[in-house]
């Protein structure tokens, strides 16, 4: 089927045949199905980096302490029993990771899990005031959409406060980057 050609009373020019129109037509469908617009031609979703999707950080609460922590991103989880964490030099105490919000997972069966926010704290065998560590904190989780991160290994170093201090502040495994643009 042929397009007709738009009378507009000028004698016609070079291009004016109606392919301007169609192509007009066609980049206003491609703009509309990139930015999802069209029902149907929505663009895939995009998974967060693992380190964005399960932000760590930790902070030295005492000389005997450290208080390890994750953010998760919405519609992200961590599993209970794929967490892991140590400390150099040194060793942990025993420390109790909180009770997880239990989950029939496609992956795993049942499963405790963790959403929005996990905080631990984590006792170290021997009094270090004043002195740096390493934390590591393995984890895995997964997103919503049904894609399993592979495990990860984070790593901070920080200073424990002295005797009496003042916790310190958070120091993140994957700082946020700084945009000019902000």
């Amino acid at each position: 089927m042929a397009l007709n050609a738009i009378l507009t009373g000028s004698a016609p020019k070079h291009g004016t045949d109606g392919t301007r129109l169609v192509r007009l037509v066609r980049s206003t469908i491609a703009v509309a199905a990139a930015l999802g617009v069209v029902p149907g031609m929505a663009a895939e979703p995009r998974l967060l980096p693992n380190e964005q999707a399960f932000a760590f950080s930790a902070r030295g609460v005492d000389e005997r302490t450290v208080e390890a922590r994750f953010v998760i991103a919405d519609g992200y989880y961590l599993y209970r029993d794929r967490l892991k964490f140590a400390v150099e030099p040194g060793a942990l105490g025993e420390s109790a990771l909180p009770p997880g919000k239990v989950k029939e997972d496609q992956f795993f069966g049942k499963v405790e899990t963790y959403r929005n926010q996990l905080v631990v704290k984590l006792p170290l065998d021997a009094a270090a005031p004043g002195r740096l560590v390493t934390v590591s904190a393995e984890s895995q989780g997964c997103a919503d959409l049904g894609v399993c991160y592979p495990p990860q290994l984070q790593k901070v170093t920080l200073s424990l406060p002295p005797v009496g201090g003042r916790p310190g502040t958070p120091v993140e495994a994957a700082p946020k980057k700084k945009s000019w643009l902000n």
